[in-house]
């Protein structure tokens, strides 16, 4: 109850004045930090309940396993597969499942697959987990295949798969099939869309340029819109150049969320792209006069089982200086422009080849044997002049580098991107 609600210490109070910590309790303990978000803190008390010599089990496994997705360390999650086989957890469908999803949110879908092909007369869960998987990774085609393979199973298709499914479709540019399936999941299905479907289908529409057609569906929708969808449709009128609209959708994006810096940017860059350079300082002066701050890029890479972070020209790293000049070693190779129209060109440049994903890179290619696989977490979308590096790099270096953005990943290699540059 005291998780559930939030009360974490007053939980662990409780279960800690026990005499014994069964494996229930601490069971209790592991889900209630992770169904509140401190992963970090799940993979402490798992290690501790091993040390006071409880043994997992599947309901442990799937708590521990869903941490490591959510912070994206591999190493980890690696090591708990191997704890969960030789406990004989993995027979499980619910431990295969957050196995499936672990591996895909760390960047390695060959995996996810792998965990599926052992447990294919699995649930309508474990096949979700993997249609996720491919939806992620931006494998559209793949996520329908497999779909309408678990349909030929009859193998019933949840809500989440169907959001896999919008999701896939609208970062491939299946605009057709994405609107079958949304048509597909009410009527043949009997299931109803809620925002997170819609959020789908107008990203769908937007980035297939139909932004009045997407206006109109946030409009007429049975459930309330929030900040996100509309957000959505905002980034798409960036997409578009269609600064008139973006300024209009983002007035209701900021009345639902007044300090949403990322709104702010989206305008910014919206006018950017029309050429409208007084308006933008307009939306500069409006986050400087209303006292939004700009949410930080943070990058973060594992390597030996430790975790790097790094954020824009993080000048605090031990190693800054080494990095620096590793970077500087590639900067004529990848020097690309982008939009920071608010700075002048010697500081944008600087800003540019000191975001946090290009020092992560180069920290990674530092420290990895060549032709070993990066692989790079990043709290926010990859801008196009990173992208346009690590396409470069990938090629120069002979790598093979994968990014999970605050959206989806991206595998580069020898040159081009698995998004196909439509992200």
């Amino acid at each position: 109850m005291y998780m559930r609600t939030k009360s974490l210490d007053e939980g662990e109070k409780v279960i800690k004045a026990m005499p014994i910590l069964t494996v229930v309790a601490w069971n209790t303990l592991i889900a209630g930090k992770a169904q509140n978000g401190y992963s970090e803190g799940v993979l402490q008390l798992y290690k501790m309940m091993k040390m006071s010599g409880s043994r997992p089990d599947k309901i442990t496994f799937v708590s521990v396993i869903s941490s490591c997705s959510e912070i994206a360390i591999l190493g980890q999650g690696q090591q708990i597969h191997a704890e969960a086989l030789k406990s004989g957890a993995c027979s499980d469908v619910a431990v295969s499942s957050s196995l499936i999803g672990m591996y895909s949110k760390c960047g390695c879908l060959e995996a996810s697959l792998k965990v599926f092909s052992e447990h294919e007369n699995g649930d309508d869960v474990l096949w979700s987990s993997m249609i996720a998987a491919y939806a992620f990774h931006g494998q559209g085609e793949e996520a329908i295949h497999l779909f309408e393979e678990m349909q030929g199973r009859g193998l019933e298709a949840n809500e989440v798969t169907f959001l896999s499914l919008l999701y896939a479709c609208s970062h491939c540019g299946l605009r057709k099939k994405g609107m079958e399936l949304f048509e597909m999941m009410e009527k043949q299905c009997g299931l109803k869309p809620s925002v997170q479907h819609y959020t789908c289908m107008v990203d769908l529409l937007g980035r297939s340029g139909c932004l009045s057609e997407a206006e109109d569906m946030i409009r007429s929708m049975r459930v309330k819109p929030d900040a996100a969808i509309w957000k959505t449709l905002l980034s798409a009128c960036k997409i578009n150049k269609e600064a008139d609209m973006a300024q209009r959708i983002a007035e209701e994006v900021l009345r639902l969320q007044p300090q949403d810096s990322s709104s702010y940017v989206l305008l910014a860059n919206a006018h950017a792209s029309a050429g409208r350079w007084k308006d933008v300082s307009e939306v500069w002066k409006a986050m400087r006069d209303k006292n939004v701050k700009k949410e930080p890029g943070v990058s973060w890479l594992e390597i030996k089982n430790q975790v790097h972070q790094f954020c824009m020209s993080d000048k605090y790293h031990p190693e800054y200086e080494k990095i620096e000049s590793y970077l500087k070693e590639l900067i004529a190779e990848i020097k690309k422009t982008s939009v920071l129209h608010d700075m002048g060109v010697e500081e944008k440049e600087y800003n540019l080849t000191h975001h946090s994903e290009k020092l992560a890179v180069a920290f990674a290619l530092m420290h990895t044997p060549p032709g070993m696989p990066i692989r790079i977490m990043k709290n926010l979308r990859i801008c196009g002049d990173c992208h346009a590096a690590f396409r470069c790099i990938s090629e120069v270096r002979n790598s093979e580098i994968v990014v999970r953005d605050g959206s989806r990943f991206h595998h580069f290699r020898n040159g081009k991107c698995s998004c196909g540059d439509y992200w």
